[in-house]
């Protein structure tokens, strides 16, 4: 059973808003998240490094809202299946969050490196 519509490039567009609407409404780590990047992107064009230096900074700032957007999807599928506590469901939505931490310690470690 398929369950996928037909690819359509705007009508997936929609979809990707309508999740990013739906994340910017509901999970606060996303909109905490979301909030702070305006502030370090406006650090990473102001402050005087390279091209280079700076691509990689918003790369990395990037890639914390990307894994936070995933780790929402899974903690969403996981409560869709139970809401009772299982020591897998615990260790699904546990694993999610330990990959934001990285892509945040990677996002950190990347400006230590760069200003030092």
């Amino acid at each position: 059973m398929n369950n996928k519509p037909q690819y359509h490039i705007f009508k997936n567009s929609q979809y990707a808003l309508e999740g990013l609407i739906h994340a910017i409404k509901t999970e606060t780590s996303f909109k905490i998240e979301l909030f702070l990047s305006i502030f370090i992107i406006l650090a990473i064009y102001f402050i005087d490094i390279s091209l280079e230096s700076k691509l990689i900074l918003l790369t990395t700032g990037i890639l914390v809202l990307i894994v936070e957007l995933l780790n929402s999807a899974v903690e969403n599928v996981v409560d869709l299946v139970t809401k009772e506590f299982h020591p897998l469901a615990k260790s699904a939505k546990d694993i999610g969050a330990t990959a934001v931490l990285f892509s945040i310690l990677l996002h950190i470690g990347c400006w230590i490196a760069i200003l030092l």
